[in-house]
């Protein structure tokens, strides 16, 4: 096969001189295993976002860089499609997942910890947590033994604000603004029910203060979905319930004015109850 036939529409650049067939629908899954085929020397790993993607958490978009975390003696990179960070590793620290070598769930949150801001390293943890690929007390393992090292206090915050009730990043990324705006921690997930049948789960809540919120997401494009969701909230509202709705949008360009509302709604339930 020559240059000439790779330049074809019938095959896809994904890395450099590493193609596929144009048909094919790749994820990011899919490159991170095409770069730990064809492009990985010795002690490189699929780390950071990557390695959630590849552990069945939240995946980074098809085209965004793969995430590789290389020995200081590699010598790698940089590399178009790739967003690498150098840093030693401990025996252990990686495995193979699908053929990659990928750094380990607890080793992943490390990472993402000393990577990212703490509300969107949290985000990608509780991912982890949720799906089963680390546990609490694995991580709180992890964080007794490497006590004192350069970063262990960005990771002790996020393992302690972490959450396997977490059912996606904006509902982690709300909780965490939530918590580090002064509020009490809200329960994720929270079950309702009536009599002892069901009548709704809730994204956040203090329930005893009988106050939700709702991130409202993508299931406004679905009507039926938002035709059941108004509906159980409507029952939560005959029990005394206070619901709060945030979009992404408030999130991004109107948060103060929400957590004012949350404030007044908690400050409220909280001098009724006394």
């Amino acid at each position: 096969m020559t240059r000439g036939d790779l330049r074809s529409s019938a095959w896809r650049r994904i890395f450099h001189n590493v193609y596929a067939d144009a048909r094919l629908d790749l994820s990011h899954r899919s490159r991170c295993r095409a770069a730990a085929s064809w492009l990985f020397p010795p002690g490189c790993a699929v780390a950071g976002r990557s390695a959630v993607a590849l552990y069945g958490g939240v995946s980074p978009r098809a085209d965004d860089p793969v995430e590789v975390l290389v020995q200081p003696a590699s010598r790698f990179g940089p590399l178009a499609g790739l967003l690498i960070h150098v840093a030693p590793w401990r025996e252990g620290e990686v495995r193979l997942v699908d053929g990659c070598a990928v750094t380990t769930p607890v080793r992943t949150c490390w990472d993402l910890a000393s990577w990212l801001d703490l509300v969107n390293a949290v985000a990608l943890i509780d991912s982890l947590r949720h799906v089963g690929a680390v546990d609490l007390p694995e991580l709180e393992h992890y964080l007794a033994t490497h006590r004192g090292e350069r970063g262990w206090r960005r990771f002790a915050q996020a393992v302690s604000l972490s959450d396997a009730g977490a059912e996606s990043p904006p509902e982690s990324q709300l909780r965490v603004r939530l918590v580090e705006a002064g509020l009490p921690r809200p329960v994720t997930q929270h079950v309702i029910e009536r009599a002892g049948r069901f009548v709704a789960r809730v994204d956040l809540a203090w329930p005893e203060l009988k106050i939700a919120i709702e991130y409202d997401g993508l299931w406004h494009h679905d009507p039926d979905q938002f035709h059941r969701d108004r509906q159980r909230l409507n029952s939560m509202l005959g029990d005394d319930w206070i619901v709060l709705h945030v979009t992404s949008k408030r999130m991004r360009e109107n948060f103060d004015t929400f957590l004012t509302e949350v404030r007044t709604a908690l400050l409220s339930r909280t001098r009724a109850r006394a």
